[in-house]
């Protein structure tokens, strides 16, 4: 599973002119499930995010967590992180979950975060979404969690 987090002091998620998610100081969370994902990335993704230090202490150095600074979490689902890129100019989501995965995956992850974190909000997976949101710093990370790869026999 991917996960692209934006550190921002707001964010927030419009389908159909309406507000349907949004977040005061926090991480904005690009997510997308990958064509081999299971529970167990999802799970992995959300432990690394949750303790992943990009919050500044006492002497300026990113040494906190979202957890250890109460920020909200937005999460927001998006299968274009997972597009193949690396011939002609047009994307290829074949690496990409299929929708009815990419949904199990993303709401799996949503129902963790939201007991293991206060304040989770979301975007609405396969709606045309309006993101905003006010990047702090800016801080921007990519970070991967990928199955296991299984033993080749030849």
């Amino acid at each position: 599973m991917i996960a692209l987090l934006q550190r921002v002091s707001s964010a927030g998620v419009v389908v159909d002119g309406a507000l349907v998610g949004a977040i005061d100081a926090g991480l904005m969370v690009l997510v997308c499930a990958e064509r081999d994902d299971s529970e167990r990335e999802a799970d992995a993704l959300l432990a690394k995010l949750l303790g992943y230090r990009v919050f500044s202490d006492e002497a300026g150095k990113m040494n906190r967590s979202v957890a250890d600074v109460g920020g909200g979490l937005l999460l927001v689902p998006q299968f274009t992180l997972a597009a193949d890129t690396r011939s002609g100019t047009r994307p290829s989501f074949t690496p990409a979950a299929p929708p009815e995965q990419g949904r199990r995956l993303f709401d799996h992850f949503v129902a963790t975060a939201r007991q293991r974190h206060p304040v989770v909000a979301t975007g609405v997976f396969g709606a045309d979404m309006k993101v905003s949101l006010t990047n702090d710093g800016p801080v921007t990370f990519w970070l991967q969690v990928r199955p296991p790869q299984t033993a080749r026999t030849n």
